[in-house]
C-alpha cells in the first residue's frame, strides 16, 4: 500500500477533507487487517466553527487535535461511542477531519462480530460511532500516528469534483451553516442525511 505521508496532512483542512474521499483506512487488530474506502468526512477547526472541540483553546481533552497533522484524534461522546478524527495542519492549530463514514473493504467478518453478527454489510460503517466500533477504535487509538505500524491511509486516486457532494455538517447545534460535509455522490454507503446537491 502506498500509505499517505505526515506531508498529506499538514496542509489546509478543508483540501484534504476532500482529497480523503477515495482512500482507505486500514488498522491492524488482533493479527488481522481491517480497511475501508472513506465515502463521507466533515471538516473542523479552530477559527470560526463554534462546533469544534478545538474553538475555545487547546485542553486535556482535544490536546491531539492541535497536534501536528497525521495522527488520529478520538473522543468519547453521548457517554457511549467514540468518533474518530485524522488530525490536520502544523502544530498548534486544532483542526482535524471527522471520518462519518467507510466502505467496508476487508475483514468484514471481524468488524461484523464488533458490531452484531446480525448487521447488513450497509449498517457496519455507515456513521462515526458505527466504524469505530466496527474497526476497533477506542481512547488508546488517540494520537497514533497515521504511518501504517497501527492504522494509515492508503492513496487511491483524486475523486474529481462532480463525483463529491458538500452540504452541511449533521448532528450539530453550532455553525450549521459551514458547508464542510463532503461524501460521495454514487455511494450507499455514507452514513443518513443525504441530500443531493453537487458542488
Amino acid at each position: 500500500m502506498n500509505i499517505l505521508p505526515a506531508a498529506f496532512y499538514q496542509r489546509p483542512t478543508l483540501t484534504i477533507a476532500r482529497e480523503l474521499l477515495g482512500k482507505t483506512f486500514f488498522r491492524h487488530f488482533g493479527g488481522r487487517l481491517l480497511s475501508g474506502r472513506i465515502v463521507e468526512v466533515e471538516a473542523y477547526h479552530q477559527s470560526g466553527d463554534e462546533s469544534s472541540h478545538s474553538f475555545r483553546g487547546r485542553g486535556t481533552r482535544n490536546d491531539v487535535m492541535f497536534h501536528a497533522g497525521g495522527q488520529l484524534y478520538v473522543y468519547f461522546t453521548y457517554g457511549m461511542h467514540f468518533c474518530m478524527n485524522v488530525v490536520t495542519e502544523k502544530e498548534g492549530v486544532g483542526a482535524a477531519v471527522l471520518i462519518r463514514a467507510l466502505e467496508p473493504l476487508e475483514g468484514i467478518d471481524l468488524m461484523r462480530l464488533h458490531r452484531g453478527e446480525e448487521k447488513r454489510d450497509r449498517d457496519l460503517a455507515s456513521g462515526p460511532a458505527k466504524l469505530c466500533q466496527a474497526f476497533g477504535i477506542g481512547r488508546e487509538e488517540n494520537g497514533l500516528a497515521l504511518d501504517g505500524t497501527l492504522v494509515g491511509i492508503a492513496d487511491a486516486p483524486k475523486i474529481p469534483s462532480h463525483g463529491i457532494i458538500i452540504t452541511p455538517r449533521v448532528g450539530i447545534s453550532r455553525s450549521r451553516e459551514l458547508p464542510w460535509r463532503f461524501f460521495l455522490a454514487d455511494s450507499p454507503w455514507v452514513s443518513s442525511g443525504r441530500p443531493s446537491r453537487p458542488i
